[in-house]
């Protein structure tokens, strides 16, 4: 079988964990990262899903924090800050800069992200591994997610951030008035990453963020194409449980852009296929239940389970209710 997901970062890597310890040795993962998340700080290219997914699946992450290398120093971070040099709101660990440097080099040797992308894999990710996971990012092309949030200083009254000043530096905090993806209009996909969808015998979309994690990837235009073509099922988790985020802004963006925050919801934000949209099949938590006959009738098969990834156990299970449900669409 050979299975592809779009992902974001830490909700989408770990369910991706899961789903590689249930699959088939035989089987074969591909991983299509969300690219707009990157962003250019220090002279250094940083790609925080792409690296997320790959420390991840290769058994380097932080498990406490979800991100960055496991055992991580900060002295570069601190001499940064000695020296006043900006933004001192996002810290690189001293392992994790090893990534960030030689990616930047072979970008600026003229390589593309994706080509940069399977050499870093090579050590986290080997071809020897079983099941093989592959990770492509969206799109060589250079995407970046911005927030419009208001700001009086400026004569329209609002400006846009970089996301990550957003996530990482204001929390959060300011109202969301909209969101504005720059170059995904112009964008392309990477190399493979369309073959991939096209190929698959399952497409998944893992518990991310449906508005700057998985948002981003289908608004590549040829993203959107191949998952409206493929022959695959393509079947998606909620990230929100209860009228809640389980992890992340995804609150305060959808409250933003006046989108009710509930699983359903975010299955009739993506739509059916049928309909010109990209979902055959949803996953719900246990205690939505009441949204699958919502659900339903925006002709998305729905089921109920336990979406909470509390344990390794857990995540494993949610990975196999996917695949199960998977397999009633193919059948």
């Amino acid at each position: 079988m050979h299975i592809t997901a779009l992902s974001g970062g830490i909700g989408g890597a770990r369910f991706l964990r899961g789903l590689r310890r249930v699959v088939s040795p035989d089987d074969e993962l591909t991983v299509i990262g969300n690219t707009a998340d990157d962003i250019w700080l220090f002279g250094l290219k940083i790609c925080p899903d792409l690296d997320t997914v790959m420390y991840t699946l290769g058994d380097g992450i932080d498990d406490d924090r979800g991100w960055g290398r496991r055992d991580e120093t900060w002295q570069i971070k601190d001499e940064l800050a000695a020296y006043g040099v900006e933004p001192t709101w996002f810290g690189l660990g001293d392992r994790d800069l090893a990534t960030h440097i030689v990616r930047t080099q072979m970008l600026s040797a003229g390589y593309p992200l994706s080509a940069v992308t399977k050499a870093l894999c090579a050590r986290w990710l080997p071809e020897s591994d079983r099941p093989p996971v592959g990770l492509l990012p969206m799109s060589d092309d250079r995407v970046e997610t911005h927030i419009v949030i208001d700001d009086e200083a400026e004569p329209s009254g609002r400006r846009a951030i970089h996301f990550q000043e957003y996530w990482v530096r204001r929390h959060a905090e300011p109202a969301v008035r909209d969101v504005v993806v720059v170059g995904v209009d112009e964008a392309a996909a990477a190399p493979g990453v369309v073959d991939a969808i096209l190929d698959a015998h399952a497409v998944i979309l893992p518990p991310s963020n449906p508005i700057v994690s998985i948002g981003t990837v289908l608004g590549v235009k040829d993203i959107a194409v191949g998952l409206r073509d493929t022959r695959a099922p393509v079947v998606g988790l909620s990230p929100i449980v209860e009228g809640a985020a389980v992890r992340g802004m995804a609150d305060q963006l959808l409250s933003g852009l006046g989108i009710e925050n509930s699983a359903a919801s975010i299955a009739e934000h993506y739509r059916a296929r049928r309909h010109g949209g990209y979902l055959d099949g949803w996953l719900v938590h246990d205690a939505d239940r009441d949204l699958v006959p919502r659900i339903e009738q925006a002709d998305i098969a729905a089921r109920a389970v336990p979406l909470l990834m509390r344990d390794r156990a857990a995540t494993d299970a949610m990975a196999v209710a996917t695949l199960d449900l998977v397999e009633e669409l193919r059948t």
